[in-house]
């Protein structure tokens, strides 16, 4: 019983999560930005400068990071549901760590 509560849990936040990526922006990725931002801010001449390209990165950063583990929670799912037999569950688990994947880059 508890399991398949911890199952339906899984699924509701992949489910969240999926519709969550929908908002990312589809341009320049978020670790391409976070570099980028860490990059301005060695450049940068003064503190204030260097203070804010930080903060940029910092959050690019832990956008990627997040999307990063709900892909690997998204593959676990996949995993679980692979071993179960159940190929279409597992398939939509391994879609959404795709989705989350690309969301990091």
């Amino acid at each position: 019983m508890k399991l398949t509560n911890m199952k339906f849990t899984g699924l509701w936040a992949g489910i969240f999560l999926t519709f969550a990526t929908f908002g990312v922006y589809a341009g320049e990725s978020h670790i391409e930005e976070a570099l980028k931002h860490a990059e301005a801010s060695v450049k940068a001449a003064d503190g204030k400068t260097v203070a804010e390209h930080a903060e940029l990165a910092k959050a690019h950063a832990k956008t990627a990071n997040e999307h990063l583990d709900a892909a690997i929670t998204s593959l676990n799912d996949a995993i679980d549901h692979g071993k179960m037999k159940h190929p279409e569950a597992a398939k939509k688990a391994a879609d959404e760590a795709v989705t989350h994947l690309k969301a990091a880059q």
